[in-house]
């Protein structure tokens, strides 16, 4: 008569097999995922280190999204082409690629900052999907090379999470919105995941809003009494701006960011420019009102710099001052069609010195740009808002509406719109957490 054996807890390796099973067999948040999976697949197989990449963008590339055993700062920066290095071939082949000694494979590809040389066994797992690679699982030790066996497993413990990354719908930006997808600002329903590249850590949720400027105005004629009125509400927007700006530049000072901020005197020499003030002063004393003055000061400057020989510092400078324009008008007069709602996430393809001085005042909760938003001086802005902020979103104005409510991963450089109430709760118990308190 034959044994029989109930597998009871005890076997370290297999009750954290039945325990992973477990956990990935229900629905949870995708940064759920990207979290948990690498942490216990890491235990599973006693390596110090697990990555999960997933295939982004045109199909062509991995991201690391997900990582236990390496500084927090790799998620959403480590990427490859799939093909190059041991991940890239094990994608590109779909068979798992092991070895010993890293460093000595021809298809080694080191990352300076991961400090990945301390651990040279290696094992890369390509992750399944229903029509071509998902991404990868890599772990990685001091020694011991993995067996037969742990590639076998590690194979399967891969196919589980395939079906967990499937079940969060990571959008391939290049998709045309379907037109069922349509929806008005503030009532989509419709859970949509893009990815960036991480700028700032942190996260958040709240309503996505447009980065907006003032909106043009025809010149009109003035009263005496509005004229006064303009000319006061002038002086007081430039002692508001250069206040602003100094103390901008002042906790630039501070962070040390050097020649990275830079530009911010150009914007104190601006304000400090007499002719500049004055002209402004003359044009509003004329009765043409604040937001039309401002803007012919602004293509004053801009035609002069043109007429010129092409000189790339009269021409940043000539920018800089129809952007400082936008703000003053904004400091002075206001324009409801170009507020932001308090506390929400801002979207757009760049920053400027204008969010520094006016879209700051609404406090957003964080910065999604999309994949035009390039330069130094966007990555300096960046830092001094100092919101959790993620770049290089493509088809960001494809799937993103004023209004709709997203969460902002900037951990692992995700934007999730319409999140799922379990997402949300994964938020709020994040924010537990780390001792950031409630969600707003």
């Amino acid at each position: 008569m034959g044994r029989t054996k109930v597998h009871g807890r005890g076997n370290k390796r297999l009750d954290a097999v039945l325990d992973f099973v477990a956990f990935a067999a229900r629905p949870m948040p995708l940064v759920t995922l990207l979290d948990e999976a690498p942490r216990r697949i890491s235990e599973i197989l006693e390596a110090p280190v697990c990555s999960l990449y997933v295939v982004e963008g045109d199909g062509h590339e991995l991201v690391m999204r997900g990582n236990v055993g390496f500084a927090q700062t790799a998620l959403g920066q480590v990427r490859l082409t799939i093909g190059v290095g041991m991940t890239g071939q094990a994608v590109e082949y779909l068979r798992p690629i092991s070895t010993d000694n890293a460093r000595a494979h021809s298809a080694y590809k080191h990352f300076e900052d991961l400090g990945e040389e301390r651990y040279p066994v290696f094992l890369a797992v390509p992750i399944r999907g229903k029509s071509g690679p998902l991404g990868a699982v890599v772990v990685q030790r001091e020694e011991g090379a993995f067996e037969d066996r742990d590639v076998e497993l590690c194979v399967a413990l891969g196919a589980i999470i395939s079906a967990g990354i499937r079940h969060a719908e990571l959008i391939d930006a290049r998709r045309d919105r379907p037109a069922a997808a349509a929806r008005r600002a503030g009532g989509g329903t419709r859970k949509v995941t893009l990815t960036g590249t991480t700028f700032r850590h942190g996260r958040a949720i709240g309503a996505l809003s447009a980065l907006r400027r003032p909106a043009g105005r025809p010149s009109e004629s003035r009263l005496a009494g509005d004229v006064a009125d303009d000319q006061r509400l002038l002086r007081g927007a430039f002692d508001v701006a250069d206040k602003s700006i100094r103390a901008i530049a002042g906790r630039a000072e501070k962070m040390r960011l050097g020649q990275d901020a830079s530009f911010l005197s150009t914007y104190v020499d601006i304000l400090g420019d007499a002719r500049f003030r004055e002209r402004a002063a003359e044009l509003v004393a004329e009765g043409t009102g604040i937001p039309t003055a401002l803007g012919r000061v602004a293509r004053e400057v801009t035609r002069t710099a043109a007429s010129l020989t092409r000189d790339p510092f009269l021409e940043e400078r000539a920018r800089d001052i129809e952007d400082l324009c936008d703000a003053l008008v904004m400091l002075a007069a206001g324009d409801k069609r170009a507020e932001l709602p308090s506390k929400a996430l801002l979207v757009g393809d760049a920053l400027s010195v204008f969010d520094l001085l006016i879209s700051a005042r609404a406090h957003p909760v964080g910065i999604v740009l999309s994949d035009r938003a390039k330069g130094p001086r966007t990555r300096t802005l960046l830092r001094l808002l100092d919101v959790p902020a993620i770049v290089g979103v493509e088809g960001l104005f494809k799937w993103a509406t004023d209004g709709d409510v997203a969460l902002l991963d900037g951990d692992h450089g995700i934007l999730v719109i319409n999140p799922s109430r379990s997402e949300v709760a994964s938020l709020r118990e994040y924010k537990r957490t780390v001792g950031e308190g409630e969600l707003d």
